[in-house]
């Protein structure tokens, strides 16, 4: 079983809220993976380029999946997150878990 959390951007890269985008994101995630945790609280995430520091708010939401095609579809969600919300990339994290 695999794990993967999604570290989702609040505001595109030209400052607007993204939270009809988010409504969205979670529905396919949903529809895909039959579920889904969304971490709500408002966390703040950082990053240098060269001498100047850019800061993002982001969420978590997290999917847990046995399909081998899990990270082929998230992949593609990715590519298609980053052109529509206009993100030089997103983080999405793989953990291999055990369930008890």
């Amino acid at each position: 079983m695999r794990e993967y959390e999604l570290y989702v951007p609040l505001r595109g890269n030209d400052g607007r809220a993204v939270p009809r985008r988010l409504g969205r994101l979670r529905r396919q995630l949903v529809e895909q993976f039959g579920g889904l945790t969304h971490f709500p609280q408002q966390n703040e995430g950082f990053w240098k380029i060269g001498s100047f520091t850019f800061r993002d708010k982001i969420v978590i939401l997290r999917v847990l999946s046995d399909d081998p095609a899990a990270e082929t579809f998230l992949r593609r969600l990715k590519e298609n997150l980053k052109k529509e919300w206009e993100q030089k990339d997103i983080l999405i994290v793989i953990r291999e878990v055990c369930l008890l």
